[in-house]
């Protein structure tokens, strides 16, 4: 993080990648929140540990059980902690759209009633997942990892 001295003030930015992290970590705690909560979460009553027995579906679309709900909390915790630093939020955002990527692969080749799906997934998660995938690596690639500090003309 760079800090920026003014006066008597110290102010303390995040680069455009640690701001991206820190946004796409809000978001799966949100999400991994969400998931437990009836009426955003529907058929709450079949929420499972893990696996396809579990027939909850957050917004009424993506399969969930409590095992893919942690998995979101938990990813999230990461992506908020990845933020401090520009690297780590880097890293966060390429390591973690790589892994959604196969997730998305895994998704495809294993059957929704099969007991492989463990997270549980259905054909609206799998296509979420491939643009989780694209869009996390492409923040991770393209956004600075530096703050733009502006010039004493600029100031």
């Amino acid at each position: 993080m760079a800090t920026r001295t003014t006066g008597r003030t110290a102010t303390t930015r995040r680069s455009p990648v640690q701001a991206a992290s820190l946004i796409v970590g809000a978001v799966f705690v949100v999400v991994g929140v969400a998931g437990f909560v009836p009426g955003i979460t529907t058929d709450y009553d079949a929420l499972g540990f893990a696996g396809p027995d579990s027939h909850a579906m957050l917004l009424g679309i993506f399969m969930v059980s409590i095992l893919h709900n942690l998995l979101h909390l938990a990813l999230g915790v990461v992506g908020i902690a990845a933020a401090r630093a520009a690297s780590a939020a880097r890293s966060f955002l390429i390591v973690g759209g790589v892994a959604y990527a196969a997730l998305w692969i895994y998704g495809l080749v294993v059957a929704e009633d099969s007991r492989a799906n463990f997270v549980p997934l259905n054909t609206a998660d799998d296509w979420l997942h491939l643009v989780l995938a694209i869009g996390m690596v492409l923040l991770g690639l393209v956004l600075p990892r530096r703050v733009e500090m502006p010039t004493a003309e600029h100031a």
